[in-house]
């Protein structure tokens, strides 16, 4: 029941090799013991990094999922840096999105600032990262020669000094950025089924079934939605993927009835709509049509 086996379980299926390359490509720098590869030790903490490209990994979350290497510099000049790709902008905003839940040290307020703590083996490191809207912060606590200190923990001896550091910013945290198209809002039990649990076989590409497409309505198309002075229902035809399919709206599920590969819903009302169709797998297409 440990809330550690779900991370070990989506890195076994992604591959150590895999992660370790596209944080490399972000541009983090690894540590591993000689003759040592990448394993899944790595999903709970075991790796060695730098605060400094932790940081700027940390950065990268309410940027979109785009990175920037981090300058150090004594005067106010800027350079211009390229950003790299680390993950998906939705992605990216789940991400903050649990970690400002996440509750603050004691006399702290919560729901300000997204963050994340950790402790290393024996006790040697303390550290937490955290972010707002504009600035990202990490802080580091444990000896220079890497002794261990008995009771040094990332929520009791770094995440006060976190955000004490955004205390002395002179304002309050700006707040993060709203959640991008395609985001869903849903408690777990409204899910999807594909989304409620992971299971072995659920990624995109461990199965030959072509992907789900939405064939009609087309992307960018308008639909008239009376129907003899009523709201009519709306077909939309897939092809490819694996049955059932789930029909979210907006990012929230919907009701919908199915027939053959055609699934039939009532519109809200009129204006404009992101519609998605999800297979068994958690495959997705989505489409944004405008009803009238």
């Amino acid at each position: 029941m440990s809330l550690n086996v779900p991370a070990v379980a989506v890195l076994d299926a992604v591959h150590a090799s895999r992660l370790t390359a596209r944080l490399t490509d972000a541009g983090s720098h690894f540590v591993f013991p000689k003759g040592e590869i990448p394993g899944l030790a790595m999903g709970l903490g075991g790796v060695g990094v730098t605060l400094s490209d932790l940081t700027m990994l940390y950065a990268g979350f309410p940027r979109g999922g785009t990175t920037v290497p981090l300058i150090e510099r004594l005067d106010g000049h800027e350079t211009a840096a390229v950003p790299r790709r680390l993950i998906d902008p939705v992605a990216a905003w789940y991400v903050g999105n649990i970690l400002i839940g996440t509750p603050p040290p004691e006399n702290a307020a919560g729901g300000r600032i997204a963050f994340k703590t950790g402790t290393s083996y024996g006790y040697r490191d303390a550290w937490s990262v955290g972010f707002d809207g504009k600035r990202t912060i990490g802080v580091w606590v444990g000896r220079a020669d890497g002794a261990p200190v008995p009771g040094l923990v990332g929520r009791t001896a770094a995440a006060p000094i976190l955000f004490d550091a955004f205390a002395r910013m002179g304002s309050l945290p700006a707040a993060l950025a709203r959640a991008p198209k395609g985001a869903i809002f849903a408690a777990n039990t409204k899910l999807p089924l594909p989304l409620q649990r992971f299971r072995p076989g659920t990624l995109p590409g461990d199965v030959a079934e072509a992907a789900p497409r939405i064939m009609f309505p087309p992307n960018g198309s308008r639909l008239d939605m009376a129907a003899e002075g009523r709201r009519a229902e709306v077909p939309l035809k897939v092809s490819g993927g694996v049955q059932p399919f789930t029909l979210l709206v907006n990012g929230l599920p919907a009701p919908a009835h199915v027939t053959q590969r055609t699934l039939f819903f009532t519109p809200d009302g009129p204006g404009f709509a992101r519609l998605t169709i999800m297979d068994a797998r958690g495959v997705a297409d989505s489409v944004v049509v405008r009803f009238e």
